[in-house]
């Protein structure tokens, strides 16, 4: 225990605000309406992580890349935004949102090669619903919602396969969804469900929620193999589908305590340093000042398996909290 407070103290002391937030915010149990935390939300959004974030940005509060752009498009920006806590209610990042939006909302976006309904599937509507899911949680987070939002949520609940997640699949004999594809949608509708009080979203996020829950988080039903090898590496700043992420939703969404998560909580015990914290095992974005492909303009911390990440300690640190109901260090 006293390892564990001695780690807290300097994540408390961290030189970055981002670090500083989620220690008080997640382990430390501090009101987000304190005037202590709303003062590090400004230092984060001052921050040098957030200036690189949006060092692209036009005179017009754009970005000239495609909206998609990995990961230095806007959707990538204004998500990692809100990854870092980014304060909510910034106006000016409503041109990038407005870029965002207008591109999932072509009509073409309904459509092959970018969608699919096959005739006698239409339980099985083929899209890549990380996209939408994903908008939805960063738009809320960051205060930037509008109406729009609200039908991406829509969107994502008329989408949902029978088994519980979605999947851009476009084979005919694709018939169970993608874990890739539906986490974030889960993150997504869980959100929503407590922002606008939607019965709908909460019943999908339900649904999708035991999607998971079923396979242990990362088990296939029919023989109980892992189902991707990707889920037993730690990922940052980029998070689809791995045992950190996928315990994250869990505990945001107040399912941690299931006993279908405990094989993969071990799983993440078992990758904690001697000084108690956690590493980026594989850093998904390289940093850069140009646009490249899986490029960031941010640094995002030490990776490697044995170096402590300070914005990954914190989370992990936080999951187990939640699983083990303990007092705050």
């Amino acid at each position: 225990m006293e390892g564990k407070i001695q780690l807290v103290e300097q994540l408390v002391q961290n030189d970055d605000p981002a670090v500083q937030y989620k220690t008080r915010s997640l382990l430390l149990g501090e009101s987000e309406s304190s005037r202590a935390m709303i003062s590090l939300r400004k230092q984060i959004r001052q921050s040098e992580r957030a200036r690189r974030l949006l060092s692209a940005r036009n005179a017009d509060g754009t970005v000239s890349a495609h909206a998609y752009q990995k990961w230095q498009g806007p959707h990538w920006t204004l998500y990692s935004l809100a990854q870092i806590d980014y304060p909510p209610g910034d106006q000016s990042l409503v041109p990038m949102r407005d870029q965002v939006y207008d591109w999932l909302f072509e009509p073409e976006h309904l459509k092959f090669r970018r969608s699919l309904l096959i005739p006698g599937q239409e339980n099985r509507f083929r899209r890549c619903a990380s996209q939408e899911g994903n908008a939805i949680w960063y738009s809320l987070r960051l205060g930037i919602d509008d109406e729009r939002t609200r039908e991406l949520v829509r969107r994502l609940v008329a989408w949902q396969w029978p088994d519980g997640g979605w999947n851009c699949d476009k084979r005919p004999e694709a018939k169970t969804s993608s874990v890739i594809e539906s986490m974030i949608p889960l993150r997504a509708l869980a959100l929503a469900e407590t922002r606008y009080h939607d019965a709908d979203a909460g019943r999908s996020a339900d649904r999708a929620a035991e999607y998971f829950l079923q396979r242990k988080l990362f088990r296939r039903l029919h023989d109980g193999k892992p189902i991707l090898k990707e889920f037993f590496l730690i990922h940052y700043p980029i998070q689809f589908y791995d045992v950190l992420f996928a315990l994250l939703v869990m505990a945001e969404t107040g399912r941690i305590k299931d006993g279908r998560c405990r094989e993969a909580l071990e799983l993440l015990r078992s990758k904690q340093l001697p000084c108690n914290g956690f590493p980026l095992e594989a850093l998904d974005a390289t940093t850069k000042t140009v646009v490249c492909t899986r490029g960031t303009y941010a640094d995002w911390g030490p990776s490697g398996k044995r170096n402590l990440n300070p914005l990954v300690t914190a989370a992990a640190l936080w999951v187990l909290k939640k699983a083990e109901d303990t007092a705050s260090p």
